[in-house]
């Protein structure tokens, strides 16, 4: 049997639920933990499942069984809290134990309901899109690019010069005697990379095919291998062959090697180049016209956010981006050392963007409930299955992976939100 009260916070958005069990339903959790303690409890003179009860509690003492035994009674506890308060939580309730003993137990659970949202301005801010422009420098910064892409190495004769390919055999020695890791064969070097250390490059430029020279050099103080940091070496190269970077020429063979529909001049390239580019503006510019417009309407919004529902996105946001590093082949863990910090930096880097979703999902959902914005099953089956065949998956796989069809109708309500205040703000 359970008994309730209700304690309002003075905000009206806080409330404490407290929840009494007791009688049959908590003298059941009790045997059944003793049930499950007996099994392996060890008293002297008795085998292991044979210890009579008041031998037990005598030796152990009742309250050894209580908090197990709450924690049997804890979700039927939630359960009637919920039932009996009639509230709906935007966070996972806290919960504390009030008092514990052999007649029952008393938890207090801290529910937060959706806070009152007051909303004073969201038409007619001024906020606007910027126009998207594309200018030649851009459109040939591009093309630089793919022609470098595009970049043919061709032997030459000569000298190494920066920039060439080197194709080296490298041995280095330290007090004369070779180390560890630096050997290569027909090794190709980019010279000018900088891949090697500082000077291996620059003494190889004016070398001939053929040629062997000893470089001398001296590793960084603080290069990775301790034994060689500041250490003077000696590397033997010889330059098997060299190589130049021979750029495309804008020509019938470079188009078709393109295999771009309809592009088969630079004419046509640059129009597709300025079109590219133009694209990738306009996604950028509408995101950043949003998160202006958002912050606008923000501005003008009375809402006291409690933190616990800033922690708990804060708590989604790392799991993205703890999911994020993982396929990078990093751990949180690892993120930590690179970074020389630790999770209180992590969460205190997150809490504005945490902040600032909680505030503008609660202020788009009273902008929904005041132009009675709303999205039929109909509207949010064809959206499943649009966005099934875009990932390619069954719709009921997509909408199990995705959290149920109310998730893609509540996602498509904040869609349609946010195209209106657009229009709004025209």
């Amino acid at each position: 049997m359970a008994k309730k009260s209700e304690k309002e916070n003075k905000n009206k958005n806080i409330h404490e639920v407290e929840v009494k069990i007791e009688g049959k339903t908590w003298t059941d959790a009790i045997d059944k933990v003793f049930i499950k303690k007996q099994k392996t409890a060890k008293v002297d003179g008795f085998r292991k499942g044979k210890v009579p009860r008041h031998v037990y509690e005598k030796k152990f003492g009742k309250e050894s069984l209580f908090f197990e035994a709450a924690d049997l009674v804890i979700q039927d506890a939630y359960v009637k809290a919920m039932d009996d308060s009639k509230l709906t939580p935007v966070v996972r309730p806290g919960v504390n134990l009030k008092n514990i003993s052999e007649d029952g137990v008393e938890f207090v659970f801290k529910i937060i309901t959706k806070p009152e949202v007051t909303l004073k301005k969201y038409k007619g801010l001024g906020v606007k899109p910027t126009k998207v422009k594309v200018s030649k420098e851009e459109i040939d910064h591009e093309l630089g690019h793919l022609l470098e892409r595009y970049t043919e190495l061709v032997v030459k004769d000569g000298k190494v010069a920066n920039g060439d390919i080197a194709i080296i055999d490298f041995e280095g020695f330290k007090d004369g005697v070779a180390f560890d890791g630096g050997k290569g064969e027909n090794y190709s070097l980019e010279i000018g990379s900088n891949s090697f250390i500082p000077g291996f490059e620059d003494q190889i430029i004016g070398m001939k095919v053929g040629e062997e020279k000893d470089l001398n050099l001296t590793f960084p103080e603080d290069y990775g291998a301790k034994d060689l940091a500041g250490a003077k070496v000696v590397f033997k190269v010889k330059v098997n062959e060299i190589k130049e970077k021979k750029t495309r020429e804008l020509d019938e063979d470079f188009f078709e090697d393109l295999g771009i529909e309809g592009v088969d001049s630079e004419e046509k390239l640059r129009d597709h180049i300025k079109s590219s580019i133009s694209a990738q503006k306009e996604v950028e510019n509408e995101n950043k016209y949003v998160d202006e417009l958002l912050e606008a309407v923000g501005k003008n919004v009375e809402v006291d956010i409690p933190e616990e529902m800033v922690n708990e996105e804060v708590d989604r946001l790392i799991g993205r981006f703890e999911e994020q590093m993982k396929m990078q082949g990093i751990s949180l863990d690892l993120y930590y050392q690179f970074t020389n910090s630790d999770e209180k930096a992590l969460r205190d880097q997150m809490e504005k963007e945490a902040f600032n979703n909680v505030l503008y999902r609660l202020m788009l959902e009273e902008i929904m409930k005041e132009e009675k914005i709303e999205v039929t099953d109909k509207e949010a089956e064809e959206e499943a299955e649009k966005l099934a065949e875009k990932y390619q998956m069954k719709k009921d796989e997509f909408l199990k992976q995705f959290g149920g069809l109310d998730l893609v109708k509540y996602d498509l309500e904040v869609r349609k939100t946010v195209d209106l205040l657009k229009e709004l703000n025209k």
